[in-house]
């Protein structure tokens, strides 16, 4: 099972946190008091966002249909440029795709948007399909997880992961609650895949390899993350208890999944970790007993893109495959938690 190629693709629409903030106070204006506003998106650690369309352009957007509407056309081109982008790193052929695994919690699609881009890309008519929804910030991870066990189980064959995500879509105008004002100030738009090829494929050789993965539930905590979706379409619910459920759950969970296999912590040269938001970020390194700031690619992502929900850690992972390779033998935790409230881990070995 080893990780053959990333890729990642983003709107051409990209705003500071200055110029979202002064869209959102003109649009409050007389229902908010702005300084709540800029103070709230102030600390997300994010420096500014991908958008679907211009901020002038959402006002427009006053129904669910008309915003889920951009969510497909968006989503279709997102997922058209970054699975092409695999095709043409990778070398192979697009017929040899066996499987392609779709994740999204900002939109809904039926046929799901992996069948419209099996005709956009002239895919194979036998590929298996398997849109996943409602997983939530934890879906990038667990979707590499079932694309790696797709290719465990057909080890000739390699398959798609892709996550599109598009947050700005979901905001709620007439929502004034600090859940909704955070997350007006911490999630963006942008789609990342990644390509995983068996080990008797013919370009597996000299590719990351994912070891094992593990998925761990915690009950009752339903209330902590997801969306609350009524005729308006999608209402955040992030409860202040996210950061509190990383810490009493990640470094326990983590190093049983890492007993598992007579490693610790200190065997783990590079940690890709879901680039939340900065209590997520603290929380996490709280949890797996790191001084503050440690988590620096996650960080970066964070500043530069904002949380992508299921997208951010497979925006992680490609920066890593990209810029910052480790060396051979080395191993890597990849990491996300999300709605449910869940954790996906996977031990990967460069």
């Amino acid at each position: 099972m080893r990780i053959l190629t990333t890729s990642t693709a983003f709107p051409p629409h990209y705003f500071t946190q200055k110029q979202i903030a002064d869209e959102l106070a003109s649009y409050w204006q007389g229902s908010l008091d702005t300084a709540i506003l800029d103070r709230l998106h102030s600390r997300t650690g994010v420096d500014g966002r991908y958008f679907s369309r211009p901020l002038a352009d959402y006002r427009a957007l006053d129904t669910w249909g008309k915003a889920n509407n951009v969510w497909i056309e968006t989503a279709l081109d997102l997922g058209e440029r970054s699975i092409e982008c695999l095709i043409e790193q990778s070398g192979i052929e697009r017929s040899q795709i066996g499987a392609i695994f779709f994740v999204s919690v900002t939109g809904v699609a039926s046929p799901s948007i992996d069948a419209r881009l099996v005709n956009r890309l002239n895919l194979s008519q036998r590929i298996r399909r398997n849109p996943l929804f409602g997983l939530g910030c934890v879906a990038g991870a667990a979707g590499l997880a079932r694309a790696a066990d797709y290719v465990k189980a057909y080890p000739d064959q390699y398959a798609v992961l892709l996550a599109v995500e598009l947050c700005s879509l979901t905001w709620q105008r007439e929502d004034l609650s600090v859940a909704n004002l955070i997350s007006t100030g911490l999630f963006g738009d942008g789609a990342a895949a990644v390509l995983v090829a068996g080990d008797q494929t013919a370009h597996a050789a000299a590719s990351p390899r994912i070891l094992d993965h593990a998925q761990v539930f915690y009950p009752e905590t339903e209330s902590v993350m997801g969306w609350d979706i009524s005729e308006r379409g999608f209402q955040i619910v992030l409860s202040p208890e996210v950061p509190n459920v990383v810490r009493q759950n990640l470094g326990r969970d983590v190093d049983l999944f890492l007993a598992a296999h007579n490693l610790t912590r200190e065997d783990i040269g590079c940690w890709l970790m879901h680039n939340g938001g900065p209590k997520v970020l603290e929380a996490s390194e709280d949890a797996l007993g790191m001084e503050r700031g440690s988590l620096t690619v996650s960080w970066e992502a964070l500043r530069r893109v904002g949380n992508l929900s299921s997208a951010s850690v497979l925006v992680v992972l490609d920066d890593v495959m990209k810029h910052q390779r480790p060396a051979s033998g080395t191993k890597s935790i990849l990491a996300a938690m999300g709605p449910g409230f869940c954790c996906e881990m996977l031990l990967i070995e460069w």
